[in-house]
């Protein structure tokens, strides 16, 4: 893929849009009360960030268009019973971004320019000791400082259409709710884990070329489509994000949703229905064969490469409490199912539940508690890899199908800058992916974690004051 193919497909898409102006323009003016739509939003969060209160930011640019965001993230899980063996894991995450407001500064209506860096570290209790296939500790992933971010934001039509373009990840953009990230799983922090099975969904902070166009159709009804290069380079652990080349790009990701989406604060309760899924058009490896038709666990050659893959899934929330005027409070239910539709893959389906209270005792508004489990379906392909490996190291016990993840946490707003999640997650049927020739199961695991987020600029506002 080229930046030159990746924009043609984004001219495309927006000129698709051009029929339509006289009714998305007239379902965004439904959608807001006044013309500020024009404006790009202010400061984009960090994408991994749990909630914060708002208007609790020093902001010492803002005047001039200016947002800046600083962040400091740490999750440490341990395992005192299952796993491989036990022990513990500390990983660490500094954000650093800045989003510019082209209208402020240039009078550029509706355009935004968005940056941001990562600096990750530490290790991950899933690769040390537990040897399974999905992280307790979200954050873990592109242990380096990394470009996430490079990217200008153009609304059109008081908002109806929304382009952006430049180097991200689809991982923010879409299968994403602000409820995921109240929990420490990878399975569900940042987005329910099986589309990274099964796909190249380009995830944070590994940047790529991409672009993606929203369009509002009604009010609370949207359509949304993106293209992402896959290029294996981003991920490696030596690359920093700084280079633009398209060199050793495999394909691209094309993901999309459509559906309805509903803020709240209307005095109706918050909701999201949404259908989406994935066209997978890059390279990926081959689960269970070799190049030349073998098992490769048992051959030691390397996995056949195929190319073209594609799934499909549904997702919602809702608050099913009655929404209180100027209050965060309510319990909102949220789930997925998820399936793939083709190509040769690593899990069949997955499906997750769970339930979030946001305001939990008197005086506690900002206050989480949150209860989550999912299953991971193993296909075909994997569980015949799987056995086989274990066959060839003289085990017997029989593979499980479903890996089962679940979490409980609870969100303390410490102050507004300060937030702590201490967390207790259970892994029923762990997967041996990171230990395939061991001969006996997982036995099923606890972890006890605790996630912290400090907000730099947070905290020098509290000072200024």
């Amino acid at each position: 893929m080229t930046v030159r193919h990746l924009a043609a497909t984004l001219l495309a898409a927006a000129a698709l849009a051009v029929p339509l102006r006289p009714a998305l323009a007239e379902a965004a003016h439904a959608a807001a009360a006044d013309s500020s739509a024009d404006n790009a939003d202010a400061a984009a969060p960090d994408p991994q960030a749990l909630p914060m209160p708002p208007a609790a930011q020093w902001q010492p640019l803002a005047r001039q268009g200016i947002s800046l965001s600083l962040s400091y993230t740490g999750e440490a899980a341990g395992n005192p019973t299952g796993g491989l063996r036990h022990a513990s894991a500390l990983t660490n995450q500094f954000y650093m971004g800045a989003d510019a407001d082209l209208n402020t500064m240039l009078g550029w209506q509706g355009a935004a320019i968005h940056f941001a860096v990562t600096d990750r570290r530490g290790p991950s209790l899933s690769n040390t000791a537990l040897g399974n296939n999905t992280s307790v500790q979200e954050l873990w992933g592109t242990q380096n400082t990394h470009l996430a971010i490079a990217t200008i934001e153009q609304k059109l039509w008081h908002g109806a259409v929304d382009v952006e373009i430049g180097r991200s990840q689809a991982n923010i953009h879409f299968l994403n709710s602000p409820i995921y990230c109240n929990f420490q799983s990878n399975s569900t922090c940042g987005n329910p884990t099986m589309v990274f099975k099964d796909s190249n969904l380009t995830y944070f902070p590994a940047s790529s070329w991409m672009g993606h166009v929203k369009v509002t159709l009604a009010p609370d009804w949207f359509a949304h489509a993106g293209v992402y290069e896959v290029n294996p380079e981003r991920k490696a652990a030596n690359d920093h994000g700084w280079s633009l080349s398209t060199a050793g790009a495999t394909g691209v990701v094309v993901p999309w949703e459509a559906g309805y989406a509903h803020e709240g604060g209307d005095g109706r309760a918050a909701a999201h229905y949404i259908l989406g899924g994935w066209f997978d058009r890059a390279d990926y490896a081959d689960p269970l064969r070799d190049g030349n038709g073998g098992i490769a666990v048992l051959t030691g050659q390397a996995p056949a490469t195929r190319h073209g893959r594609s799934g499909l899934y549904f997702r919602f929330d809702r608050q099913i409490t009655r929404p209180v005027a100027g209050s965060q409070r309510g319990l909102s239910l949220f789930g997925i199912v998820m399936a793939n539709t083709s190509g040769q893959v690593e899990e069949s389906s997955f499906w997750e539940l769970g339930l979030l209270q946001t305001g939990t005792f008197k005086h506690r508004e900002a206050d989480t508690l949150g209860f989550m489990i999912n299953d991971q379906r193993f296909s075909d392909l994997a569980m015949q890899r799987m056995a086989a490996a274990r066959a060839l190291a003289g085990g017997s016990d029989p593979v499980h199908r479903h890996e089962y993840m679940m979490e409980l946490t609870y969100g303390l707003q410490v102050a507004s800058a300060i937030r702590v999640s201490p967390n207790i997650q259970y892994i029923l049927h762990p997967d041996n992916t990171g230990a395939p020739y061991r001969t006996t199961n997982t036995p099923d695991t606890l972890v006890l974690g605790l996630k912290f987020t400090i907000d730099a600029l947070g905290l020098a506002r509290m000072g200024l004051r």
